[in-house]
């Protein structure tokens, strides 16, 4: 036997002897007696990192999998983390959520027996839900921590654990390394102190979450819309869960805002983590909306809206019969100009926009909301990919004296306010359809207003590459493509000259950004064209951003906008070329 396969197999037995969970024993015994050492050494590879939204990843046995084992590590370093923080920290307690994923609800359970282990106050949600209610929930109990085990909008084989901190948004660093330091001491999971689910009840260590934290939630939510109730016109819409948690959600709220026509996808409204209508439960990848679109169709409906698995992110589409969906899907860029302008100028029309309001998006969404902030007079921040670093900026505004209102990054994630401080897909519906629904008292659509926002501070066209590669041997192929674009840097872009460049692998570049450090190759482009390339942070992808702008000639609009769609195909055709050179 060879010094390596003994290894794998002695680190496997050790781990089957303390895990919880009989269902992932057997799993590796399964894989010991086949003797299957490749399986066993990608499971035992490396422990599951925090990234842009906490842990995620294959469900199933071993130090690199979601499973029961890593999530009571983790679950016990945020307890042990919080406590550490603040020394009423067990009063205040952790609230715990989860989505309807294979094993969220055991996950969920075995984070509330460890929490409740150290003496820590749970406040269970009693059902699968919205990650921006558990967000929110942070905050309105003053909690000292939220943990959600969800994976968003990953395929079903795949489940996470995202963390709240006190302040109620997402951890950052250092908290995020202090966790995984107490996560990484735990040598067993038998060891460490649980509370039983229902003992935990009984000695009012799990506190099940009322219909009085629900109304509150809805409440802070249509306190931040500007839109009057009943709206002025209505609009008619379908909206869809993607067999995720959101379904009663986004209904009670659209309700509570006078919306009346209103269809849902019935056949994908219940959780259900097989995902058994789409392909990929995300609503940007293609085919995802494709049941809503045919219902839109029967109802001649104006506007689809649509949420993903856990509620967090918003999708939206405008009928348009030139299609042949019948749907013109929008981009998360044009979603985020949209809400953006709407929060700014209506805020302002009606006396609520805050005299120093401050707005914040990602470096790899569209510069265009940069553009509309100095046309509305408010302030403009670009951070880091990850809605953690959205909310981190709208806490340093704050000890600048600015007030956030609205933040956004290109991949559907949207805060139109302060009510959840994350990016949360209910809050965002019911913003955009009382923006339709004011576009259509004015005989407007939401296309329209993007001409008349094109036609103010110019035209912008976006587009993605991502490319997949999965496993082991696909995480080193996206570092040597990264390597060798650092090594090689081009000087020409889909025949444009690079303007200039920013690598956040190095100090002085994100220093001189005001960025932290990471993966990230930004090339400007003379005339406004941009190419932003990373690593996905939840995802085995490499993603490449493209954007290029210009302002409305004499040739007008379509001409200005087909010049820009131009330049970012051949921005798309440069980045597959350039991957594809690299093995």
């Amino acid at each position: 036997m060879s010094a390596e396969r003994a290894r794998l197999i002695d680190l496997a037995e050790r781990w089957i002897a303390d895990d919880p969970d009989a269902d992932t024993r057997a799993e590796l015994r399964a894989l010991i007696d086949a003797e299957d050492i490749d399986a066993l050494a990608e499971r035992f590879a490396a422990p599951l990192e925090f990234g842009t939204a906490g842990l995620r990843g294959l469900l199933g046995a071993g130090l690199s999998r979601m499973n029961a084992a890593n999530v009571a590590r983790a679950a016990h370093a945020v307890a042990k983390d919080a406590l550490a923080r603040d020394p009423d920290a067990a009063h205040k307690g952790i609230v715990v959520g989860r989505d309807g994923r294979h094993k969220s609800d055991e996950l969920a359970r075995i984070s509330a027996e460890v929490i409740a282990g150290l003496g820590v106050r749970v406040h269970w949600l009693p059902d699968p839900s919205p990650t921006p209610v558990a967000a929110f929930l942070g905050v309105y109990l003053d909690a000292a921590a939220v943990v959600v085990v969800t994976a968003s909008h990953n395929p079903p084989a795949y489940n996470g654990f995202k963390v709240y901190s006190a302040r109620g948004s997402q951890i950052v660093s250092p908290q995020d390394a202090d966790i995984r330091a107490i996560r990484d001491a735990v040598e067993r999971v038998a060891d460490l102190p649980r509370v039983a689910f229902t003992e935990g009840v009984e000695k009012h260590l799990v506190r099940v979450v009322g219909e009085r934290e629900k109304a509150a939630f809805f409440e802070a939510l249509e306190a931040q819309c500007l839109g009057p109730v009943p709206p002025p016109a209505q609009v008619s819409a379908v909206t869809t869960s993607l067999h995720g948690v959101g379904h009663p959600w986004l209904l009670e709220m659209l309700a509570r805002r006078g919306h009346r026509h209103v269809f849902p996808v019935l056949a994908q409204a219940a959780p259900d983590g097989d995902f058994p209508t789409v392909a990929f439960p995300n609503p940007e990848e293609k085919g995802a909306l494709d049941l809503a679109y045919a219902l839109g169709r029967d109802k001649y409906a104006e506007l689809i809206v649509a949420n993903d698995p856990d509620a967090d992110r918003l999708a939206a589409a405008v009928r348009d019969d030139a299609s042949d969906t019948g749907y013109r899907p929008l981009s998360g860029n044009e979603l985020g100009l949209l809400l953006g302008d709407w929060l700014l100028s209506e805020g302002a029309r009606r006396g609520a926009l805050p005299e120093r309001s401050l707005v914040v998006t990602t470096i790899v969404s569209t510069t265009a909301l940069e553009a509309l902030a100095a046309a509305r007079g408010a302030r403009y921040r670009e951070v880091l990919t990850g809605f953690k670093w959205i909310l981190d900026a709208a806490f340093e505004g704050a000890e600048r004296g600015e007030t956030f209102v609205f933040g956004f990054e290109e991949a559907l994630g949207y805060c139109c306010g302060r009510a959840v401080r994350d990016k949360d897909g209910i809050g965002a519906a019911a913003v955009l359809m009382e923006l339709a629904a004011a576009l259509k008292a004015r005989g407007k659509t939401l296309l329209d207003r993007l001409d008349e926002l094109a036609l103010e501070i110019g035209v912008t066209a976006t587009d993605q590459v991502a490319v997949t590669l999965a496993g082991a041997d696909g995480i080193a192929r996206i570092g040597r493509v990264m390597a060798a674009i650092r090594a090689e840097p081009p000087e020409w872009i889909g025949g444009v000259a690079v303007r200039r460049s920013r690598d956040l692998a190095s100090a002085a570049d994100a220093e001189a950004a005001g960025l932290p450090g990471g993966d990230v190759l930004t090339y400007w482009l003379e005339g406004g064209g941009r190419v932003v390339m990373r690593p996905s942070g939840t995802e085995p992808k490499l993603k490449c951003y493209l954007e290029a702008s210009a302002p409305v000639g004499d040739a007008g609009l379509d001409a200005a906008r087909a010049d820009a769609k131009a330049l970012v195909g051949r921005l798309a055709a440069w980045v597959r070329a350039r991957i594809d050179q690299i093995p």
